[in-house]
């Protein structure tokens, strides 16, 4: 299966923020790429396609049960090649959960489509 992967403009801003927070956030993100890559359905299903995937911040030495989340968003295409969008992605430290109000928002809000 193919799998092309876009990042949304709130995800870049969080993840940017992140990156000034924890040095190894880069590299923990270029790990979470290949993974996803390798297994597109991973995480906990939200329903309509949005996922929530565990990601690991190496630098707070917690693993994946105290480092970030990823609000994933899976099209598919045709063919078997598939499509996910990242919409967020928050440390789990500092946001515990996020409101079906707010992936709604973040749906609405794609830009791509």
């Amino acid at each position: 299966m193919k799998v092309k992967i876009y990042t949304e403009k709130e995800f870049e801003r969080q993840l940017r923020k992140l990156s000034k927070k924890y040095r190894s956030m880069l590299d923990d993100y270029d790990a979470f790429l290949t993974g996803l890559e390798q297994d597109p359905f991973q995480g906990t299903s939200l329903g309509k396609g949005v996922r929530k995937v565990r990601m690991t911040i190496a630098s707070k030495g917690k693993g994946k049960s105290g480092g970030a989340r990823v609000i994933t968003y899976n099209l598919y295409q045709e063919g078997d090649s598939i499509i996910i969008d990242l919409l967020t992605i928050y440390d789990k430290g500092e946001i515990s959960n996020i409101s079906d109000e707010f992936i709604s928002f973040l749906l609405d809000k794609r830009k791509n489509v």
